[in-house]
């Protein structure tokens, strides 16, 4: 049974994003937040603030609650019925805003560094406090149809929530921009050539956010990638042939 209906994958096609999808209940959430405040008792720091930027990615490769997420069905049905069912994953990252800060994202394309071919990446971000338009939830231009690689250039945006500081500089019409806010819980998905941005988080509480790529087996590298890929399977064929 797919877990998206026909206009929801024909949004998609169009328009390279979908959301709200309800995910977590709250015994769920408090587990992840709980397994974020263990894992930052280890780092001596919160993970916005570490100096190590690689304390923030690859988090299913070290904390068994964040792998448990990656190979959610609830995040992997929907990912499927847009890339097919042999899944791995790509990156992962902890995208968390302190309050108060001048946190942003500029507009950018998640594949432009990603050196994949074809650029078919998906990107899920999960909401484990709310992501609300003050807290500075992400923004979304339609692709139109159109899935083209943008030229963009690394470590110009001051204060920004990605560790490459990535901006695009081609012309961009931002007359329709779309907001995504989401509730505690709950995730949208993006398409790897999807431009978006996000803004600081006016709130008092922290927004804690974790980014989930994933591309169709077949995809292969096409170029030196940043950051360095990871790859592992999270649903195959083969292991869903049982429903």
């Amino acid at each position: 049974m797919s877990a998206l209906n026909p206009q929801q994958i024909a949004d998609w096609r169009r328009d390279g994003f979908l959301h709200p999808f309800p995910m977590l209940d709250e015994a769920e959430r408090q587990e992840c937040l709980a397994g974020i405040a263990r894992y930052e008792t280890w780092l001596g720091a919160p993970v916005s603030a570490s100096s190590d930027l690689n304390c923030r990615t690859m988090p299913y490769l070290i904390l068994p609650w964040a792998a448990r997420i990656a190979r959610d069905p609830r995040i992997l049905d929907v990912v499927e019925d847009l890339i097919g069912p042999d899944i791995l994953i790509w990156t992962s990252t902890f995208f968390i805003k302190e309050p108060g800060l001048p946190m942003v994202a500029a507009w950018h394309q998640d594949a432009t560094y990603y050196g994949l071919d074809p650029v078919e990446p998906i990107a899920v971000w999960l909401a484990l406090t709310e992501a609300s338009e003050e807290a500075g939830c992400m923004e979304v231009l339609s692709m139109a149809g159109a899935h083209r690689q943008m030229h963009h250039a690394a470590h110009v945006v001051e204060n920004s929530v990605n560790r490459y500081g990535q901006v695009i500089v081609e012309a961009l019409d931002e007359s329709k921009p779309v907001a995504m806010p989401l509730q505690p819980g709950s995730f949208s998905i993006h398409h790897g050539l999807c431009p978006h941005r996000s803004a600081p988080n006016t709130t008092n509480q922290r927004r804690i956010g974790l980014g989930l790529n994933y591309i169709p087996a077949h995809v292969r590298p096409s170029a030196p990638s940043v950051p360095p890929p990871c790859w592992c399977a999270v649903r195959t064929a083969m292991a869903i042939s049982r429903r």
